[in-house]
C-alpha cells in the first residue's frame, strides 16, 4: 500500500506538470494545499540575517596574542606515556610536545603554541597553564607582529589559568564580563592562534553551562570544571585564547576540545574557563601571590549523573533519584557546612539564589569564592526548603587569606614525605630518602618533574630522612634550591628551583 500510494503521487505529480506551466515547487505546493497539509502554515521567502560580528571582532583582535612555550624539560614528561588526558587540550598545533619524549635542549623552535588574552594596559596577559607548563623561556607576540619575553606571574592548574606580564604600556586589552549573565544560544566569538596562525575569529553559539569534563583531575588534587561549551570552531593553537560576546567582553578563555579523533583537531564543540573564575584567579594571584581557594567542606554527589546516583544507592541501600541538585554526602569537621548545620543526606539546590543543577554549577561557584567569604545555601532536607549561612574556608579549615609567607615548606614544596625504612634503604641501594606523596600541580616538587612515589635523597646536599629534615633545611630558607632524587625506573636527576 505505501509503494503504490508514493507511485500515485509521483504520477499525479508529472501529470500536472505536463498540463501547467508552474515551476515544480509552485506544483508541489498547488497539490499540497489542495490536500489540506498547508492550511495552517505560512511560507516566507525572507532571508537570514546573522548579527553583526564585526566591532566585536576588531575589538578583540588586537587584544589576543601568541604564546610559545620553549623548554628543555617538562613536567608533562613525567605523565602517562600511552592515554594523556591533557590530549584533549589543545596548545601544541604540530604534535611534537616533548611530553612523549625524552628531555630535549632548548631550540629555535618551541615546544608549544598557544593564545593569551591581555587583560590590562600594562601588559598583564592571561593563559592557559598547560600552554606554558615546563616553559623556561615564554615568547609573546602581539597581533603587530612585535615580539617579547614573558614573565610567568602565577599559575592555576586547578582552573587551567595562568597569569604572564611583558614590559609595556598603552595595550589594548579586553574588560572581564559577568559570566554568569551569558546564555546558552548567545552568539560568541573565538579568538586565537590555531595552527600557528595569527589573529583568527571564528564565530558560534553557547549550546551549554558547566559542563565538566574530568580533564583536570590528573594535574590537580580540587579541580575547578565548569566550562562554557560553545559551537565556535576553534583547534589547536587557540588554547588560552578569548571568547567574547557580540560587544567584544571577554566571558572566557578558550582551553579544550571535544576530539575523538586524536588528531586533537575541531569536532563540533569547544570549552572555556568562564571569565569569573579566571577574573577570580587573576586577582588573587596578583594581589596575594597565590590563589585563595575556599571549600564548603562537604562531600558531594551530582545528583543529575543518573549513573553515579544508581552506584551511590547500590553502596550505600539508599533510594535516590537522579534530579537536580548535588547531595551531601559528608560534613567534614573542620568545614563551614558542619558549622552552619548543614547534615548529610541534604540536597543543595541553591547557591546565593543560582540554581545548583549538577555539581560543576556548585564547583564554578564556590570556585568564585576565596577563604571568609559567605555564601547563602538552600537545601532540601525531608521534603522542605532551608537555608543556610555558610562561611566559605580553606583546606585547612582557615577563614583568612594566605600569602606565600604564610604557607608552610610543604605547601611550598606542594608535596608531603614518607621515610624510608632500614630495609627500604637496603633495597633501593640508597644511604638516604624520603618518597614522595600526595604531589600539588602547583608546587615546587611538580616544577622540577617530581611526582608521586619519587625519592628525594638529598637537598642543597644534605641528605633527608624525614619532613622534618625538609622542614629544617628550608624554613625562612631564601635562594636556589638544589634537589637530587630519583624516579621509579632507577634514574637519578639532579635539578632546583627558588624558594622564596
Amino acid at each position: 500500500m505505501g509503494v503504490a500510494g508514493a507511485a500515485l503521487s509521483v504520477g499525479v505529480f508529472s501529470a500536472m506538470k505536463k498540463n501547467t506551466n508552474l515551476s515544480d515547487f509552485e506544483i508541489f505546493k498547488k497539490d499540497q494545499n489542495e490536500k489540506g497539509y498547508f492550511q495552517s502554515a505560512s511560507y516566507s521567502t525572507a532571508s537570514y540575517n546573522p548579527p553583526d560580528l564585526t566591532v566585536a571582532a576588531e575589538k578583540t583582535i588586537n587584544a589576543v596574542v601568541s604564546v610559545k612555550n620553549y623548554s628543555s624539560y617538562s613536567p608533562q614528561q613525567q605523565r602517562q606515556q600511552f592515554i594523556d588526558p591533557f590530549d584533549f587540550f589543545f596548545g601544541d598545533p604540530f604534535n611534537n610536545s616533548p611530553r612523549r619524549s625524552q628531555p630535549q635542549q632548548p631550540k629555535d623552535t618551541p615546544n608549544g603554541l598557544g593564545s593569551g588574552v591581555i587583560i590590562s594596559s600594562d601588559g598583564y596577559i592571561v593563559t592557559n597553564n598547560h600552554v606554558i607548563d615546563g616553559a623556561d623561556k615564554i615568547e609573546i607576540t602581539l597581533n603587530n607582529q612585535k615580539t617579547y619575553t614573558a614573565t610567568l606571574v602565577g599559575t592555576d592548574p586547578n582552573s587551567d589559568i595562568a597569569l604572564l606580564k611583558i614590559e609595556e604600556k598603552g595595550l589594548p586589552f579586553l574588560n572581564f564580563y559577568d559570566s554568569d549573565n551569558v546564555k546558552v544560544g548567545e552568539w560568541v566569538l573565538a579568538v586565537g592562534n590555531p595552527f600557528g596562525l595569527t589573529s583568527t575569529v571564528t564565530a558560534g553559539i553557547i549550546s551549554a553551562k558547566g559542563r565538566s569534563l574530568d580533564i583536570l583531575r590528573s594535574n590537580s588534587k580540587n579541580p575547578i570544571e565548569s566550562f562554557i561549551q560553545t559551537d565556535a570552531a576553534v583547534n589547536p593553537g587557540n588554547s588560552g585564547g578569548a571568547l567574547v560576546n557580540t560587544n567584544g567582553d571577554l566571558i572566557g578563555i578558550n582551553t579544550a576540545i571535544a576530539s575523538h579523533s586524536g588528531a586533537g583537531t575541531f569536532e563540533g564543540y569547544s570549552f572555556a574557563v568562564p571569565s569569573n573564575i579566571a577574573k577570580k584567579i587573576v586577582e588573587d594571584i596578583r594581589k596575594y601571590g597565590l590563589v585563595q581557594r575556599g571549600y564548603l567542606g562537604i562531600g558531594a554527589l551530582d545528583m543529575s549523573d543518573d549513573s553515579a546516583v544508581k552506584q551511590y544507592n547500590a553502596k550505600n541501600k539508599t533510594s535516590y533519584k537522579s534530579q537536580q541538585g548535588v547531595l551531601v554526602t559528608e560534613v567534614q569537621e573542620d568545614g563551614g557546612a558542619k558549622d552552619a548545620g548543614i547534615k548529610k543526606g541534604d540536597i543543595i539546590t541553591q547557591i546565593d539564589g543560582v540554581t545548583i543543577r549538577n555539581f560543576p554549577t556548585l564547583s564554578g561557584i564556590i570556585g568564585e569564592k576565596r577563604p571568609g567569604d559567605n555564601v547563602s545555601v538552600t537545601i532540601m532536607r525531608d521534603g522542605s526548603l532551608k537555608s543556610f549561612k555558610v562561611k566559605v574556608k580553606d583546606a585547612q579549615g582557615g577563614t583568612s587569606v594566605k600569602t606565600k609567607a604564610d604557607l608552610s615548606v610543604t605547601e611550598k614544596l606542594g608535596g608531603e614525605f614518607t621515610s624510608l625504612t632500614e630495609q627500604e634503604k637496603v633495597n633501593y641501594g640508597l644511604e638516604s630518602g624520603v618518597v614522595v606523596t600526595n604531589v600539588d600541580a602547583n608546587g615546587k616538587l611538580r616544577s622540577i618533574g617530581i611526582n608521586e612515589g619519587f625519592i628525594i635523597m638529598e637537598i642543597n646536599d644534605k641528605p633527608v630522612n624525614s619532613d622534618k629534615d625538609i622542614e629544617r633545611l628550608l624554613k625562612n630558607y631564601n635562594g636556589t634550591v638544589s634537589v637530587k632524587y630519583v624516579d621509579p625506573y632507577g634514574r637519578f636527576y639532579r635539578r632546583g628551583f627558588k624558594m622564596n
